[in-house]
């Protein structure tokens, strides 16, 4: 991400394809593997101001070789980057940079 102290939202409507991209939302759901899978972690991200959460448009991250985050669970206000893909027609982002933000009071 360029500049930190001015976050870059993405627009989860209108995703480019095949982009690099730097947004920030909060965590709707994690899936987690079963031990006799390859390691991987998943999080289901949605725009902080979306008007119906749980039902926006939203983006799977993707970490491979790793079965949890510290710190990433539903409801964590995360920014992100990475390169966008495609994976089952949903926009995903494999071994994506991130940052867990503090929740306002």
């Amino acid at each position: 991400m360029a500049d930190r102290s001015a976050p870059v939202l993405l627009d989860f409507l209108n995703l480019p394809e095949r982009e690099f991209v730097a947004g920030e939302g909060v965590i709707r759901s994690v899936t987690f593997v079963s031990p006799s899978e390859a390691p991987s972690f998943s999080a289901v991200i949605e725009s902080a101001d979306a008007p119906r959460p749980g039902r926006g448009p939203s983006i799977r991250l993707i970490w491979l070789g790793r079965r949890q985050i510290p710190g990433i669970g539903a409801g964590t206000l995360l920014r992100f980057a990475g390169m966008l893909s495609e994976r089952h027609g949903e926009p995903t982002i494999y071994n994506p940079r991130y940052e867990i933000l503090a929740k306002e009071d």
